[in-house]
């Protein structure tokens, strides 16, 4: 397995695979866990036996592999610049500094250079999200009150 971290894009073969697998391993997205039976094209075999859990994440993988994305699994304790940090929350980098600076978001200092965990930044994603949604929720209930035809 090529360990760079250069970004692999799946080929259109590539991708009609993982729809195909998906598709099938989808029968068993509810089972507690699973049995596969593996033959290689080298001719090696194998039976594997996966938590239901570790199949989910499988079917997500393929459903982004059948879209044609790249991806990409990282621990959720990774520790990720302030680069990969802005990328995930779509926001520019001193962005993503003031908001380290104003503690929105845990970090530590490694030299000169801030660092956070991968877990504190989807966390704070999941508050905004959160608030976002609130808001709209409630922006949504004024407009029907005051008739506004939305």
């Amino acid at each position: 397995m090529n360990k760079s971290r250069i970004a692999h894009l799946p080929t259109p073969q590539e991708m009609e695979q993982a729809r195909q697998s998906s598709h099938t391993l989808s029968k068993y997205a509810n089972a507690e866990r699973v049995q596969l039976a593996l033959r290689g094209s080298n001719g090696e075999a194998d039976d594997l036996i996966l938590p239901g859990q570790v199949l989910q994440l499988l079917l997500d993988v393929l459903a982004e592999i059948a879209k044609g994305n790249a991806i990409s699994l990282m621990p959720m304790n990774q520790e990720i610049s302030t680069q990969e940090a802005a990328s995930l929350l779509n926001v520019s980098r001193p962005f993503l500094v003031g908001l380290l600076e104003k503690s929105e978001i845990p970090f530590r200092k490694v030299g000169a250079h801030r660092r956070v965990f991968l877990k504190d930044v989807l966390d704070y994603k999941e508050r905004i999200d959160q608030r976002r949604a609130h808001t709209l929720d409630q922006l949504a209930a004024l407009s029907q009150q005051e008739q506004m035809g939305y």
